[in-house]
């Protein structure tokens, strides 16, 4: 798999939405549903808010696979389970990029539960 590029990851770190749809059986893309995303070093994570129940990530971790919008990028990505290690990590860039909105806002992707639901982006080849 093809990494993200410098550019691509600067401007997917500098804006605040992520639109992100997942691959339906027959790979044709679900509606695009806007979401938070965090930069850690050469890496894009996201996060659901509402555990693991969301319609979304339900969606993202049964495909498998899918497409996002960000910062005038667009890329067909490879959902994967973030490291563990990374979660503290993760949790820091949320806070940086996202405390302006409120504890209890930023709440719904911080903290354990959030952390047990956090999805790597991997960028597809082609």
């Amino acid at each position: 798999m093809a990494g993200w590029t410098e550019d691509e990851l600067s401007r997917i770190g500098g804006t605040e939405l992520m639109h992100l749809a997942s691959r339906r059986p027959d790979g044709t893309l679900r509606p695009y549903v806007t979401m938070w995303d965090v930069r850690v070093g050469n890496d894009v994570y996201v996060r659901s808010a509402y555990g693991p129940d969301n319609g979304w990530y339900v969606r993202a971790k049964a495909s498998g696979t899918g497409r996002i919008r960000s910062g005038g990028v667009e890329r067909d990505v490879v959902f994967e389970d973030a490291a563990p290690d990374e979660a503290a990590a993760i949790t820091a860039a949320y806070h940086e990029k996202y405390d302006q909105f409120g504890p209890a806002i930023v709440g719904t992707v911080t903290g354990p539960d959030a952390e047990a639901v956090t999805l790597r982006l991997v960028p597809a080849d082609g």
